[in-house]
């Protein structure tokens, strides 16, 4: 599925943020810098708040778009960013309907709000992307089950820029502590797996020559 964006997503809303809880997002913005797997704050709209260097080095090969960089709105970059599925493994089945199956549960929520009804509208001009919404998606909810579109703990292939890492996978790690929760925030850490390292050649001794037309993990008859 080619997504691309009608455009320009609206301008989020300002949300009101005490200077105590400020004071707290710029500490945890210390403690996210520390953490060596891509991991990010985003809020209802997924809109990204916060992330640290190991999401940068991660997707900021992305190329410019008007509405879906990474680091700006996730779920936009997912759906609509044409170089999604360079870094997103198995881009639509993985990555594209778990979260148009999350967009859709929390459009039930607050539909009201005008930047999730922009990213709806996005949808809704793209012939594919709108056919997989609508009709694709509670399809693929009755198959794999609703727990599918939950994101803590979710296997997912990456495709990482990084040689170091090359195609692997991540477990998406969902850990929001209580003052996240109330500014109405999410943390999702993206934990890399090591690759699958090729394995040595094993000397193994030689063994007795079969007769013709047997496996070798099948024993020839008696005779």
């Amino acid at each position: 599925m080619a997504f691309q964006a009608g455009g320009q997503r609206p301008a989020p809303q300002s949300v009101p943020v005490s200077p105590e809880a400020q004071a707290y997002l710029r500490d945890y913005a210390v403690l996210l810098e520390a953490v060596s797997f891509p991991s990010f704050v985003v809020d209802h709209r997924w809109d990204v708040v916060l992330s640290n260097g190991a999401f940068t080095s991660l997707f900021g090969g992305a190329g410019p778009h008007p509405t879906a960089m990474p680091d700006e709105n996730f779920l936009r970059f997912v759906l609509f960013h044409p170089e999604a599925g360079a870094v997103l493994g198995d881009h639509e089945a993985r990555w594209c309907l778990p979260m148009l199956a999350q967009f859709a549960a929390t459009v039930e929520r607050v539909g009201h709000d005008p930047v999730l009804q922009g990213i709806r509208r996005d949808i809704a001009q793209d012939p594919i992307m709108e056919a997989a919404y609508r009709h694709g998606l509670p399809h693929w909810l009755r198959a794999v089950g609703p727990a599918a579109a939950e994101p803590d703990g979710a296997v997912r292939p990456l495709l990482h820029p990084d040689p170091r890492w090359g195609a692997t996978e991540c477990r998406v790690v969902e850990e929001t502590p209580a003052t996240l929760r109330e500014l109405g925030h999410t943390r999702l850490t993206l934990v890399l797996r090591e690759p699958p390292r090729p394995s040595r050649p094993q000397h193994r001794p030689r063994r007795a020559r079969r007769p013709a037309g047997h496996l070798s993990v099948v024993p020839a008859a008696e005779s």
